[in-house]
């Protein structure tokens, strides 16, 4: 063999030996990045909801009981008759319903389990607003009208600079960001991957630079807004979302399951989407907020907190959905009527006066189509008043 051919051969040795070492180092970076490539598919948008933990960093949240108290099962309950084809239409995988902190009715659909730790998408944002609540009740962040800089430095040169918390807290930064689930280019999509290869969410927000408002004057859904109240908790506490959540409000609760939430590569809680739980124990979460705060005897979230987060203070139109604390206020709701929602059909539906809560998951790929936001609502609506 010719010393061109040998060093030919060499060279193509080491190629293929250095890109088969390349390939097993970001072996799991490639399955989570494929993962979030096919997480919305057909074929695998069920399975997929209630196994995140098997393509995404996980960081679990340990319970600080050791035999927490189940939900009392009330009276049986047959639900309005349009429910059932909404529940086939609208790919609903679970649903419970609580009458004054009891189970009325509970089922599983498409192979679901009431084990399953689904995933909640946004409702994970209010989990989150609930726990800035307690902080604020005790004193750890005293001003929403705080700039977020002074608790995230590190935002100091980004579109946040301007900021206070509760802009963030209300959708009103005026940061730009698209938030289009279908285009692949998209701020949200990149944050995808951002998640999927393990890199910073951190350092993904202080890299956004553009602004397309004042902040406060006008309402827009950045879901990015709500990784930065984390960063404010973080700053303000020197602590992680999860053992702050766990102390404050998973544990005292009794949650019958240990939540996890999908994290970047430095552990970093992906607050704005990823908290994993049962949807009896989000039911178990609504209730509390349906009883204003208090849970067992004891005040886990403080009532004026509960009332002003689920109030539509936000800067929305006339006519458009309300907004609160991360909390949305459907148009028509009377007082105490608001809910947590999350892409693909997740729901926490609360009527306070009705003492009703509905929770639910799902894996509705056409959550976006015109006038199915506003027909959810209304078999909610339904379902609470049929129970009066």
């Amino acid at each position: 063999m010719s010393s061109f051919f040998k060093w030919v051969f060499w060279g193509l040795t080491i190629s293929a030996v250095a890109i088969a070492v390349i390939a097993l180092i970001k072996r799991e970076e490639i399955t989570r990045l494929l993962a979030v490539n096919s997480l919305f598919s057909q074929e695998k948008i069920v399975n997929n909801f209630s196994s995140m933990d098997k393509a995404f960093l996980t960081v679990p949240l340990i319970r600080a009981v050791d035999d927490p108290a189940p939900l009392a099962q009330g009276p049986t309950f047959a639900l309005p008759t349009a429910v059932d084809d909404w529940i086939i239409d609208r790919a609903v995988t679970a649903l419970v319903v609580l009458k004054g902190g009891d189970i009325v009715y509970e089922d599983y659909f498409q192979g679901t389990a009431a084990t399953d730790l689904r995933i909640n998408w946004s409702v994970s944002k209010s989990y989150l607003s609930a726990l800035l609540g307690v902080l604020v009740s005790e004193g750890v962040i005293a001003d929403l009208d705080a700039p977020v800089t002074d608790y995230a430095p590190e935002l100091a040169g980004s579109a946040y600079a301007a900021t206070s918390i509760r802009n963030v807290l209300q959708m009103s930064s005026g940061v730009t960001f698209n938030e289009d689930y279908l285009d692949q280019s998209s701020d949200i999509n990149r944050m995808g991957r951002v998640l999927a290869l393990g890199r910073s969410m951190d350092g993904f927000t202080a890299d956004l630079t553009e602004t397309d408002a004042t902040p406060g004057d006008h309402w827009q859904y950045v879901s990015i807004d709500t990784h930065v109240i984390s960063m404010v908790i973080r700053g303000a506490t020197g602590r992680s979302i999860t053992d702050l959540l766990v102390e404050k409000i998973i544990g005292p609760m009794g949650f019958e399951a240990d939540p996890y939430f999908l994290t970047d590569g430095y552990g970093v809680a992906f607050v704005l989407g990823g908290l994993n739980t049962t949807t009896r124990d989000n039911a178990r979460f609504g209730q509390m907020f349906a009883q204003g705060g208090m849970w067992e005897g004891q005040q886990i979230v403080p009532a004026d907190w509960v009332a002003q987060s689920t109030a539509p203070s936000a800067n929305t139109e006339v006519g458009e959905i309300g907004y609160g604390y991360q909390w949305w206020v459907p148009d028509g709701s009377a007082a105490g009527q608001f809910l947590a929602r999350g892409i693909y059909g997740q729901y926490i539906y609360i009527d306070q006066g009705r003492n009703v809560v509905v929770a639910t998951h799902g894996a509705d790929r056409n959550f976006r189509d015109d006038g199915i936001a506003d027909e959810n609502i209304a078999i909610f609506r339904a379902i609470a008043e049929s129970l009066d």
